[in-house]
C-alpha cells in the first residue's frame, strides 16, 4: 500500500537509492540502472509505495530540465564547427537513418507512424555519461573511433531538443499534426531568434551585476532563476520546459561564468536526474514485460543490430577505416539515458501502446547492461573479424619501430601532450634520444611534420613498447595523470624489461602509494610540484635570500624524491653550500682486489656507517636502489648517499672490506 506520509516516502527513496547505487557500483554496473531498479521496486507493479505519483513525476521533470541545462552549457558553437563533419554529418546520419528504419519497420508491423518515429528517436540515443567515461578510462578519447563516438553523442544530445518539441504535436489527431508542427516550429524559431539576439547581452550584464555582490548564495539563486525562468517562458509559448533550460545553458555558456555555474548546478542535476530515472522505473511492470518478453528481446536485438549496421555504414561513408567503423558501431549500438526521457514523454502523451513503451524501456535497460561488455570486447572483435585491421596495426608498429631503430639508451615518452613535449625538449638539450607515443592523430601528424620523434601508438600495448625499443631504452616516462593506464604500462615494462626505471606523473598524492607499489621508480605529483614552486616564489618575493630558497626547495624535494636525494659535490659547491651535514652523492669505483669484491651490500653493513647505496653501475647499466643481496664485482661503480663523514667511512669499507 502507498506510504501516507511524504517524509516516509522520501526517506525510503533515499535509502533505497543509496543502497541500490552502492550495490550496482560494486558490480561495476551503471548507476542509472540502480535508480531504474529502485523505481520498479517501489512503483505500482512492485511494492506500490508512491503516495503521489503525479507530484513525483512533476518534480522528476526538473531532472530533465537540469540535464538539458547542462547540455546547453556544453554547447559551444566553435567546438561544434570544429567537429561539424562528425556532428552534423555522421551524427545526423546515425539518428536520421535509425528513425527512418524504425518508421519503415513500424509500418510493416502496424505501429502508428508518429509512435514509430519517436520510438526510433528514443532507440537511436546512446549513453553520453557511460560512453564518455569509458573513453576517458580507456584513454581512447583522442583515438579515431573516440572522436567519432563523441561527435555522434553530441548530435544525439542536440537532437533531443526538437524531438521533445515534436512529441506533443504527434500525439494529436493526424489532421491537426501538420498545423501543430508548423506552429511549434514557428514559435521555436521566433523565440530562439529573440532570445539568442538579445539574450547574450542581457545575461552577461545581469550575471556581472549579481557577481559583483560576491555572494555565492545569491549567485546560485540567480542561476536557478534564469534556468527555470526561461523554462517557464518556453512552456508559456506551448513548447517544452527542457527547451527553455537548454537555451538558458547556451546563453550562460557564452559568458565567463560557465564553469562556476557548471559546478554549482551539478548536485541539483544529479539528484533530480536520479529522481527522474526512479520515476521511469515506476513505469516498469514486470508482468507486462514478461508477458511481452519476445517483443522485449526482439526490440533489443533489432536495436543493437540496426544501430550497429547504421553506424558502420555511415562511418564508412564518411571515410573511416573498416576497423574504426566496426569499433564505433560496437560503442554506439546500445541505448542511453535520453532514450528514457523520450519514452517517458511518449507515455505521458499516450503516443503508443503501454506494452510497446514498457518493452522499449526494458530493451534500453538491457542494452545498457551489455554496453560495457561490448566496449571491452570491441578491440578483440575488430582484430578477429576485420582483416585490414591486422595490416594497419602492423604498419603502425612498423612506423614506431622505424623511429626507434637508430636510437640507443633513449627515453620512451608515453603521451605527447604539453608535459610530454616539455620532457622531450629537456632530454633533447642533453643530447638524449627519445621516442614519444601518442593517440591523438592530429598532434602526431603536426609534431611529426615538424621533425619531432613522435608516432601514433598506444603505450599500454605490449607490441607498441617492443617496437619503441624498450629493450634498448634507458627510461620510460608516463607523462599523463591516469593511474589505470600508468599501471598497465608499468606491468608491461616490468614484464619486458624489469631493470628499466619508470617515472610516472600523478594528479594527487593519494595515488602515490598505488603507483609506487606498481613499480614506479619515481612518482611526480602535480599538487606537490605546484605547491613547492608557489612557496619558493613567495619566499623569494618576501626577501628570503635566493641561495636559502634554493637549498630549502632542494631539501624538500630530496625528502620526497628518492632519485633527487643528494647531489655530487664539487669545489664550486663549497661557497654555495657551506653546510657539511647535508647528504650528497659520491661514486666509488671497485678495482680488482678491492675488499668488497665477492661480498654483498648486506655483509658490508653500509647503513651502520651512515651511508646508503643509491645505485650500482655495472657494464654500462645503472641499477637504482639495488637489493641488499647484490654481490659486488670488479669494475662496479657504487654510488653512495650520505654526509661527508659517512661517505668517507663507507668508501673505506668498500675498498678495504673492513
Amino acid at each position: 500500500m502507498p506510504l501516507t506520509h511524504t517524509l516516509d516516502f522520501v526517506l525510503l527513496l533515499l535509502a533505497a537509492s543509496v543502497v541500490g547505487v552502492m550495490l550496482f557500483n560494486r558490480f561495476r554496473l551503471p548507476g542509472e540502472l540502480a535508480y531504474l531498479a529502485v523505481g520498479a521496486l517501489i512503483g505500482r507493479a512492485g511494492l506500490n509505495l508512491i503516495p503521489d505519483e503525479a507530484g513525483a513525476r512533476a518534480l522528476a521533470e526538473f531532472g530533465v530540465v537540469f540535464l538539458m541545462f547542462t547540455i546547453g552549457l556544453e554547447f559551444s558553437l566553435p567546438h561544434l564547427l570544429s567537429m561539424k563533419r562528425l556532428v552534423f554529418g555522421l551524427g545526423a546520419a546515425q539518428v536520421g537513418a535509425t528513425m527512418l528504419l524504425a518508421l519503415a519497420l513500424g509500418s510493416l508491423l502496424g505501429v502508428p507512424a508518429g509512435a514509430a518515429l519517436v520510438l526510433g528517436g528514443a532507440l537511436s540515443m546512446s549513453s553520453t555519461a557511460l560512453l564518455s567515461k569509458l573513453l576517458i578510462d580507456r584513454m581512447e578519447l583522442d583515438a579515431a573511433h573516440g572522436r567519432m563516438v563523441m561527435g555522434v553523442l553530441l548530435f544525439q544530445d542536440l537532437a533531443v531538443v526538437p524531438l521533445l518539441v515534436l512529441i506533443p504535436a504527434l500525439s494529436q489527431p493526424p489532421e491537426a499534426q501538420l498545423q501543430l508542427l508548423a506552429l511549434a516550429a514557428l514559435k521555436a524559431a521566433v523565440l530562439l531568434s529573440a532570445v539568442l539576439y538579445f539574450g547574450p547581452r542581457l545575461v552577461g550584464r545581469w550575471f556581472l551585476l549579481v557577481a559583483r555582490r560576491r555572494s555565492s548564495q545569491l549567485f546560485m539563486l540567480n542561476v536557478l532563476l534564469v534556468t527555470l525562468g526561461l523554462a517557464w517562458l518556453t512552456e508559456r509559448f506551448g513548447l517544452s520546459l527542457a527547451l527553455g533550460a537548454f537555451i538558458a545553458g547556451m546563453l550562460i555558456s557564452e559568458t565567463e561564468y560557465r564553469y562556476r555555474v557548471e559546478e554549482d548546478i551539478k548536485p541539483f542535476r544529479d539528484v533530480l536526474l536520479g529522481l527522474f530515472l526512479v520515476t521511469v522505473g515506476t513505469f516498469l511492470d514486470a508482468r507486462v514485460i514478461l508477458g511481452n518478453l519476445p517483443l522485449v528481446i526482439g526490440l533489443l536485438l533489432v536495436m543493437l543490430a540496426a544501430k550497429f549496421a547504421v553506424v558502420v555504414g555511415a562511418a564508412r561513408l564518411f571515410g573511416s577505416t573498416p576497423g574504426n567503423a566496426v569499433r564505433t558501431g560496437l560503442w554506439l549500438c546500445a541505448g542511453g539515458e535520453f532514450g528514457f526521457v523520450l519514452l517517458s514523454q511518449m507515455s505521458v502523451n499516450r503516443l503508443g501502446s503501454e506494452a510497446l513503451i514498457q518493452s522499449a524501456v526494458a530493451a534500453v535497460v538491457l542494452s545498457l547492461l551489455t554496453a560495457p561488455f561490448l566496449v571491452q570486447a570491441s578491440n578483440r572483435l575488430v582484430m578477429r573479424f576485420v582483416k585490414s585491421e591486422w595490416l594497419l596495426r602492423s604498419m603502425e608498429l612498423t612506423r614506431v619501430a622505424v623511429q626507434s631503430m637508430t636510437t640507443e639508451r633513449h627515453v620512451i615518452i608515453c603521451g605527447y601532450g604539453r608535459t610530454g613535449q616539455l620532457i622531450a625538449r629537456f632530454v633533447q638539450q642533453e643530447e638524449v634520444g627519445y621516442v614519444a607515443l601518442d593517440l591523438d592523430p592530429d598532434r602526431v601528424r603536426d609534431a611529426g611534420a615538424a621533425g619531432e620523434t613522435v608516432v601514433y601508438g598506444d603505450a599500454a600495448r605490449r607490441e607498441t613498447l617492443i617496437a619503441a625499443g624498450v629493450s634498448r631504452a634507458a627510461a620510460v616516462v608516463v607523462s599523463y595523470a591516469d593511474v589505470g593506464s600508468a599501471c598497465r604500462v608499468m606491468d608491461l615494462v616490468r614484464e619486458l624489461r624489469p631493470d628499466i626505471p619508470v617515472v610516472v606523473r600523478a594528479g594527487e598524492e593519494a595515488q602515490l602509494e598505488k603507483l609506487t607499489a606498481a613499480g614506479a621508480a619515481e612518482v611526480v605529483t602535480d599538487i606537490f610540484e605546484t605547491s613547492i614552486t608557489l612557496a619558493s616564489h613567495t619566499m623569494a618575493l618576501t626577501g628570503v635570500p635566493l641561495s636559502r630558497v634554493i637549498r630549502r626547495v632542494r631539501d624538500i624535494r630530496s625528502q620526497r624524491y628518492a632519485l633527487m636525494r643528494g647531489y655530487f659535490h664539487g669545489r664550486s659547491d663549497v661557497a654555495d653550500d657551506p653546510d657539511a651535514t647535508l647528504e650528497r652523492l659520491h661514486s666509488v669505483a671497485l678495482a680488482e682486489g678491492a675488499g668488497s669484491i665477492g661480498r654483498s651490500i648486506a655483509e658490508l653493513d653500509l647503513p651502520e656507517a651512515g651511508a646508503k647505496v643509491s645505485a650500482v653501475r655495472r657494464r654500462g647499466i645503472r641499477a637504482l636502489n639495488p637489493e641488499p643481496d647484490l654481490v659486488f664485482e670488479p669494475g662496479d661503480v657504487v654510488v653512495l648517499l650520505g654526509t661527508p663523514e659517512a661517505l668517507a667511512l663507507a668508501e673505506a669499507r668498500l675498498l678495504q672490506g673492513a
